[in-house]
C-alpha cells in the first residue's frame, strides 16, 4: 500500500528545526512562513521545493495557501516567545507578540490540517490568554494534549525544556514517551563539530587584561571546585543561576540566542578558553550535519540556532502523532 504523503506548513519557521524533525519523521515540507529574511533564506536552502512566505502571519490568507500550495495535513508553529520567556527579565512584555499564537487558529480553521503542533517556552502557560487560546483550538474541532519535553531525553545533547501543544481532528492525539537521559555529552557530541583539522579554532588565555573581571572570577571559581586539570564549559556572559559552569560529561545547558558558552581547558601556562562555535551549538540542538546554514554574521547564526526547535524532539512528536 502506498504511504500517504503528509504535507506540512511551518509557521514562524526560523532556521527550520521543526521542519527538519518532521522531515526526519516522514513529512513533506510544503510551505513555511517567517518575517525574518535570514530565516526565510535558511529554510529555502534546506527545503528548496517548499513555498516560503516572508511576511507577517497576519498578512497571509488561508485562501492564498490553498491556491498556491494546496492541501496541508500538518501545521507546525512556534509563535513568538520572547514576551513569554523568563529571559526577558523585567523588560515590558509585548501583547502583540504574544497574540501571534492566534494566527495558528485563524489558518487552521480554514486549512483544516489533520494535526497541529505548537511549540513555545513553558511560561506561555502563564499568559493571561492561554486558556482562551487553547479553548479556541478545541472549539474548531481539535482534540488536544500538551506536555513539557526536555530535549536531553530525546537523544539530544542539551538540557532544554519546552512546551508542546498538539492537536488531532480525528481523535485523541498520541504523544511520544521520552526515553532515558541521552548518553550524548558536550565532550562526545558537541566539541569540535565543524572544526577544520587544518585551521583549529583559536584559544586565548583566561587571565587576559581584556577579559572582564567577572568572567575571570567565574572561571577561577570553577577551577577551584573542579580542580586545575579538568576542562569545563563556562557561561561567559551573565549567569545561569547554577554556578555559571558545567562539566563536559553531560548535555549542554540550554542554548539561547546569545553567544554565551565558552570551553575552558588547562594548558602549560594555566588555562585557556574559546567560545563555542555555531556548528557546535547546532550539534547541541540536535541538527544533523547536512542541515545548511547561510553565510551570515556569527551573531545572526547563533540567533537562528538558539531560536530553533530541536529536530529530534519534533521527529518523535510527529512520529507519534502520525503513526510514522
Amino acid at each position: 500500500m502506498k504511504k500517504i504523503q503528509i504535507r506540512m506548513l511551518d509557521m514562524f519557521c526560523g532556521g527550520g528545526g521543526s521542519s527538519r524533525g518532521a522531515v526526519m519523521a516522514g513529512a513533506t515540507p510544503a510551505a513555511a512562513l517567517d518575517m525574518w529574511k535570514l530565516a526565510a533564506e535558511t529554510y529555502k536552502l534546506n527545503f528548496p521545493e517548499s513555498t516560503v512566505y516572508r511576511m507577517k502571519a497576519s498578512s497571509l490568507t488561508p485562501a492564498r495557501i490553498l491556491n498556491e500550495v494546496g492541501r496541508i495535513d500538518l501545521l507546525l508553529a512556534s509563535p513568538e516567545c520572547t514576551s513569554h520567556s523568563v529571559a526577558k527579565g523585567n523588560k515590558p512584555r509585548c501583547e502583540i507578540s504574544r497574540e501571534t499564537a492566534f494566527e495558528v487558529i485563524r489558518l487552521a480553521k480554514v486549512l483544516r490540517p489533520r494535526w497541529i503542533v505548537v511549540e513555545n517556552v513553558m511560561q506561555m502557560q502563564k499568559w493571561r490568554r492561554f486558556d482562551e487560546w487553547h479553548e479556541k483550538i478545541m472549539d474548531i474541532g481539535y482534540h488536544t494534549e500538551s506536555a513539557i519535553f526536555d530535549a536531553q531525553y530525546f537523544s539530544t545533547p542539551q538540557s532544554r525544556r519546552r512546551l508542546f501543544i498538539v492537536g488531532d481532528l480525528e481523535g485523541a492525539p498520541v504523544l511520544p514517551n521520552p526515553g532515558g537521559r541521552t548518553k550524548k555529552t558536550v565532550d562526545s557530541s558537541i566539541l569540535g563539530r565543524g572544526e577544520s583539522k587544518n585551521a583549529p579554532w583559536a584559544f586565548s588565555p583566561v587571565n587576559s587584561p581584556r577579559r572582564a573581571k567577572a568572567t575571570v572570577e567565574r572561571a577561577e571559581g570553577a577551577i577551584r571546585e573542579l580542580g586545575a586539570d579538568t576542562p569545563f564549559i563556562m557561561v561567559y556572559y551573565g549567569t545561569d543561576g547554577a554556578g555559571g559552569f558545567q562539566t563536559l560529561d553531560r548535555p549542554l545547558r540550554t542554548v539561547t540566542t546569545l553567544d554565551r558558552f565558552a570551553i575552558v581547558r588547562p594548558n602549560c601556562n594555566g588555562h585557556e578558553m574559546r567560545m563555542l562555535q555555531p556548528p557546535e551549538l547546532a550539534a547541541a540542538m540536535g541538527f544533523p550535519n547536512y542541515h545548511v546554514w547561510p553565510q551570515s554574521s556569527r551573531r545572526e547564526r547563533i540567533k537562528l540556532i538558539g531560536n530553533a526547535v530541536c529536530p529530534p524532539v519534533m521527529q518523535s512528536i510527529v512520529k507519534a502523532l502520525t503513526g510514522g
